[in-house]
């Protein structure tokens, strides 16, 4: 008897940490191409919201915003130049950052980022 009710403690303080363990987050950040406006979102347990509030967010502001980049877990960033952006996500936000500077390479010189977020514990 002593036996069964261990193995029942155990079983039940695994599914217990099983059930802590980590969830999904995602953010998003969204992007005006006209005036650079953006709006963010993170930590949110869906895509569909992460992307609905960067939305919101950024129409605060402009009229012709769009998702640039959503990320799960990770950072997300947004560069931008003259004749162009780019956007990118990695797992810090250096590294989220860089790929950005090098996306929006490809359609623009000077870029610089104009926002970056994470969601998770970073």
């Amino acid at each position: 008897m002593a036996m069964m009710r261990l193995t029942l403690i155990v079983v039940a303080t695994m599914l217990l940490s099983a059930g802590a363990a980590r969830a999904d987050l995602y953010g998003a950040i969204s992007l005006s191409p006209a005036n650079g406006a953006t709006g963010w979102s993170f930590d949110f347990t869906s895509r569909w919201e992460a992307e609905d509030v960067s939305q919101r967010n950024c129409y605060r502001h402009a009229s012709d915003c769009r998702v640039a980049i959503w990320f799960k877990n990770a950072c997300g960033a947004v560069a931008r130049g003259p004749q162009g952006w780019g956007a990118d996500w990695a797992e810090t936000p250096y590294l989220a950052q860089s790929a950005a500077l090098a996306s929006c390479a490809r359609h623009s010189g000077g870029c610089r980022v104009i926002r970056w977020q994470c969601s998770g514990a970073r």
